[in-house]
């Protein structure tokens, strides 16, 4: 084992446990804790030309211009110039590096801004101003009001009473309210007193670095006591002081070590079916390219061997070179002729129409949202024609199909409903239209309405279930109270719930007025009362529920807790049980109007076991491992046997729009799933009235099963689908487990249907036995909801569909308990809405409105996919027309690797097609197409499935298939013609070589008795001038053919006439003499008889 990877294991054995000595500085190098500077740039001056380089050659492309650019520099294969391939590659890697280099520059730039900002280190007993960079894990520091924390710190002391602190973590989570978090009171004591501080040698033992930012565990030993620490003690890197003067702390982790830069890792790279089916079809290309070499290198041995001889006057051969040699060279030439089919500007020009679909989505006015000022952005460019393929959505409801604003409307105590809905003595409703009045309240919300009179004469009775119900909704919430002026109220509140709820307590008369760590002061029907705040048992995602206990002045233990109605009953006590059946009615009634509903309850605690159960709880806190599990023990153990008080009914009215946007997304057949955390009921109705659910559905199934045989019986009670003969049924089988062994076909039910299932039913469908059961059902419906689920079964669902459906998925959400959906969906998207940032900061698309959605995917996602497959087709079209020229041009050319264009001509063209393509492209689309189209027909456009349109078009095939008729019948045409009105002697002499000679006629010698001069009856102009010329009689003599008749043939032996008729040899060889259509000449016969030594 080498020695980097022996200190890589040390390392990581030392980060099981963070040990930190405050004002100790050689203490904390030895263990090479990380500095607070940070580095999010890739490259520096030495290493961005090796680097970067070094990543753009693993593009294939890439790899093979270059490839071929050195083959060019070998002369016995290239012919064409080496800058025919430099300058387009060179061009495609500048382009590519200066926008590598611009974005990492902004890196270099915001780094350095962040490592030179100045923070007060306490050094030597003295404050001493120093760079972010040279902080050091161990220091103690002062941060002061509105200045951002420097590292996270654990909190020492601070200028607000009880050491408070108030933060600002909209860099971490976006979200805009403030929190607060306090120091020990072991440390407050020390103030901002330097030498107090500087004198402080705490140790602290914590957890390593990692990216939980709402998880934190540790001890302080200080003073040889162990105090607990936990996140509410921590400021992390990223936050803003806010309403505070000044604070210390102690720097745990520092620069990459920091939660802020543990959440910034790598993200993971999504890419689209578009980029696979590119990288397919390049390699296609390659192979294409291969196999079209290797045709004419062939044709070359052959031409070599059968036709090339006669052309080595022109064309002589290499020494020792063979046909063979000259068909290996003649393939890797081709490769260079052919270089064009290969798409080399393909990715470049693919980034930039994405780039522009991505501004098209930025300027829309018709995603723009005015009352916040609030445009869509794209912050991704990669994932725009994908937008065109979705196929499932998963939605959130809360704040997404909602408004998430939340109004106080109903609710039920002590069996009593109050709220919109009055009754008269007869039971009728009365409708009422005139608002309490709650003028008796100095400290009431002026914008609060209520329409139910009885509720505030019941507070006025001091009927004491009414009065513990408000009392519960003051003091058990984390909400941060603000009191500008006298008698202002301002709540800050971490969800709209919470706020909603301690609203309508202050206007009932029970208003919460300020807290503190250890206390929360309430006024109750004008009476100033101070609880003091004993443990709070906050809420998560899995007890959904909180818990606060206090004591009351009167000295009394009580324990308030609220959450959802499910969770509440299993720990109500058993004389609760006629109250618990009543209240269920309400919560119906409630849920059955889309209304979130809340239980609530309490109980008393005896001194003794709370004593004990808090020594219990300070043990549990202290310990390092399984802390959280130790302190979920006791909580379970403590919240049970509750009373029951009632429930509250909040509304939250759906956005606008969001019924026609579903309803048009149904129609081009994207099917929505409903992921919510809200009731059954509740789920249901807002699922009606946004038309998810349908009265015209034929069936609603409901899946609420208690075990996995419930769930499996109630998943295989789904509609009788019609399935093919069974012969077909096995070829599909067999060809699905032959493409994937985890791709389930697509089914279709007889008619449409719902499916709705609960959370706890949901935890046994997602096991590994009923999965498939349950995603068959689910996708045989129009629409499912999901409720009471978690987020964390949120992404199993989605990637549930992405494992075993060849489909793209979206996530939609607006909350940090949609994030884990947003990121495993193929493409996310984040509404910026009441809940924070978060969900917007992990997404690829934002907006403000779930209306927005049908413009994105029907009209920017198709116009992006549309574009983007037609730009393909153009792309490899005009590359592919372009080649076949040069390949076609090889079988006219002896397969000699000849250029079929000029170079200038071959050049223009190329740049003509690749820069003017891109213009003409998006002038033609603008000019043929609109929005109106796609949303007003949505299912007459069809866009799933990118090998389809991209490729399976009948007419790009017939395009191209006409294309090459029409450019090849004008060349047949004219040679056609040409070799039946012109032929040239090369033609003349196939034609002879093609027909067979006659039979040779055997002259009959006639002898007569006359002797009669054939001279005299010769029809042709006699040799006279030509035998006194000289010329024949000049010529050498050559050396006689020892086989043969010597008058026999065309050329005697010792004659060699030239000539068109005498079949001259461009290689200077001896050609067969006998060519039967030209007759001897009597010159020739009669040189022949008079030098027979010739």
């Amino acid at each position: 084992m080498s020695f980097f990877s022996l200190d890589c294991v040390r390392k990581k054995e030392r980060e099981l446990e963070r040990k930190v000595r405050a004002n100790d500085r050689e203490h904390n190098l030895s263990f090479k804790y990380a500095t607070n500077a940070i580095k999010t740039s890739k490259y520096n001056l030495l290493t961005f030309l090796p680097l970067n380089l070094f990543e753009q050659f693993q593009r294939i492309a890439n790899a093979y211009f270059l490839v071929l650019l050195v083959l060019q520099l070998i002369p016995q294969i290239s012919s064409l110039s080496w800058f025919t391939t430099v300058v387009p590659l060179v061009l495609v890697l500048l382009f590519t590096a200066a926008k590598d280099a611009s974005d990492d520059l902004n890196r270099h730039r915001s780094d350095n801004r962040v490592n030179n900002r100045r923070v007060q280190v306490l050094i030597d007993r003295k404050l001493r101003s120093e760079k972010w960079m040279d902080v050091q894990v161990g220091d103690i520091i002062k941060l002061e009001n509105n200045q951002f924390v420097t590292a996270d710190l654990l909190l020492l002391s601070s200028s607000e009473p009880l050491n408070l602190v108030y933060i600002e973590t909209a860099e971490l989570d976006g979200e805009t309210n403030l929190k607060v978090r306090q120091a020990l009171p072991v440390t407050g004591d020390l103030g901002d007193d330097v030498e107090k501080l500087a004198d402080f040698n705490g140790e602290v033992r914590c957890e390593p670095p990692n990216n939980r930012l709402d998880r934190f565990t540790g001890t302080l030993s200080c003073g040889g006591q162990k105090y607990p620490l936990d996140n509410e003690k921590m400021i992390l890197r990223g936050c803003t002081l806010r309403n505070t003067e000044w604070c210390f702390g102690l720097v745990l982790f520092g620069g990459p070590d920091t939660k802020l830069m543990q959440n910034c890792g790598k993200s993971t790279f999504k890419r689209t079916s578009i980029d696979r089916l590119m990288n397919v079809l390049v390699l296609c290309i390659f192979g294409f390219l291969a196999f079209m070499c290797a045709v004419l290198a062939l044709g070359n041995l052959f031409w070599e061997r059968n036709k090339g001889s006669s052309f080595t006057a022109f064309l002589p051969p290499l020494d020792g070179n063979g046909p063979g040699f000259s068909a290996f060279l003649t393939f890797w030439s081709y490769v260079i002729i052919l270089n064009t089919v290969v798409p080399i500007s393909l990715y470049v020009s693919v980034e930039l129409i994405r780039l522009g679909n991505s501004f098209y989505i930025e300027w829309d006015r018709k995603m723009y949202y005015a009352r916040n000022d609030t445009p869509a952005e794209a912050r991704t460019t990669t994932l725009n024609e994908e937008l065109g393929q979705i196929k499932y959505v998963f939605s959130d409801k809360t704040g997404t199909l909602t408004q998430n604003i939340m109004t106080f409307n109903k609710c039920s105590i002590n069996g009593k409903s109050y709220g919109e809905n009055v009754y008269d003595y007869t039971g009728q409703r009365v409708e009422v239209t005139e608002t309490v009045d709650f003028s008796f309240n100095r400290l009431a919300d002026p914008r609060f309405t209520f329409h139910d009179h009885a509720l505030v004469e019941a507070v006025k009775q001091e009927q004491p279930e009414v009065q513990a119900f408000f009392r519960l909704l003051a003091l058990c919430h984390t909400v941060m109270a603000e009191e500008k002026t006298e008698g202002e109220l301002f709540y800050q509140a971490q969800s709209p719930d919470e706020g909603a709820l301690v609203t309508a307590a202050r206007n009932f008369g029970f208003v919460f007025r300020s807290r503190t760590p250890d206390s929360i002061s309430i006024v109750e029907m004008g009476q100033q009362r101070r609880y003091e705040l004993l443990a709070i048992l906050d809420f998560n995602n899995v007890r959904k529920r909180m818990s606060v206990i206090v004591r009351s002045p009167e000295g009394k233990l009580c324990l308030y807790c609220k959450g959802a109605d499910t969770i509440i009953y299993e720990r109500l006590d058993p004389s609760c049980s006629k109250l618990m059946d009543v209240t269920t009615e309400h919560l119906n009634e409630f849920a059955g109007e889309g209304l979130r509903t809340l239980a609530l309850a309490y109980k008393h605690l005896d001194e003794d076991y709370f004593r004990d159960w808090r020594r219990r709880h300070h043990e549990a806190s202290t310990v390092l491992e399984d802390r959280e599990d130790q302190l979920d023990q006791l909580y379970e153990e403590v919240e049970t046997d509750l009373l029951l008080l009632g429930a509250t009914a909040i509304e939250d009215k759906l956005q606008d729009g969001v019924p026609q946007t579903i309803e048009q997304l149904s129609k081009a057949d994207i099917k929505i799933w409903v992921l919510t955390g809200d009731k059954q009921e509740t789920a249901e109705n807002i699922g009606y009235s946004c038309n998810l659910l349908r009265e015209e559905m034929k069936e609603v199934f409901v899946v609420s099963g208690n075990s996995l045989d419930d769930v499996r019986r109630e998943l295989r009670s789904v509609p009788e689908t019609p399935l093919p003969p069974p012969a077909a049924r096995r070829a599909l089988s067999l060809s699905v487990l032959w493409l994937n062994a985890t791709v389930m076909a697509d089914e279709t039910a007889n008619g449409e249907y719902g499916l709705v299932i609960n959370g706890h039913s949901l935890a046994y469908a997602l096991e590994r036995g009923v999965e498939r059961d349950f995603l068959r059902t689910a996708c045989l419906c129009r629409a499912v909801i999901c409720c009471r689920v978690t987020p964390l079964q949120k992404a199993q669902v989605v990637e549930l569909v992405k494992t075993y459906k060849r489909a793209v998925t979206l996530a939609i959400g607006d909350g940090a308990n949609d994030v884990s959906m947003i990121r495993a969906a193929h493409i996310g998207v984040g509404i910026s809405g009441q809940e924070g940032m978060q969900a917007v900061l992990s997404s690829d698309f934002s907006f403000a409105q779930f209306r927005f959605l049908q413009r994105l995917l029907l009209v920017h996602g198709r116009w992006s996919y549309l574009r983007m497959c037609k730009f393909l087709r153009y792309f490899f079209y005009k590359n592919f027309t372009f080649t076949f020229v040069h390949f076609w041009f090889a079988f006219f050319c002896g397969f000699s690797a000849q250029l079929g264009l000029e170079m200038a001509f071959w050049t223009a063209v190329n740049t003509f097609f690749v820069v003017g393509s891109l213009a003409m492209y998006f002038a033609v689309t603008f000019t043929m197409y609109s929005d109106g189209l796609f949303l007003a027909l949505p299912s007459a456009f069809h866009f799933i499935g990118t090998g389809r349109n991209a490729l399976n078009q009948p007419g790009a095939w017939l395009t191209i298939l006409l294309t090459s008729i029409l450019c090849l019948l004008p060349v047949v045409t004219l040679r056609f013609l040409s070799l039946q009105l012109r032929p040239t002697i090369n033609d003349k002499v196939r034609q002879a070589k093609a027909t067979p000679p006659p039979p040779p006629r055997r002259a009959r010698m006639r002898r007569t008795s006359s002797r009669r001069s054939g001279y005299a009856f010769s029809h042709a102009q006699g040799y006279g001038d030509l035998v006194t010329s000289g010329r024949f009689l000049r010529r050498p003599a050559a050396t006689p053919r020892t086989s043969g008749s010597a008058l026999v043939g065309r050329a005697t032996a010792g004659f060699s006439p030239m000539g068109r008729s005498a079949g001259y040899s461009p290689a200077g060889r001896q050609h067969n003499a006998k060519v039967p259509d030209v007759q001897v000449t009597s010159l020739q016969m009669y040189r022949t008889m008079a030098e027979p030594g010739l």
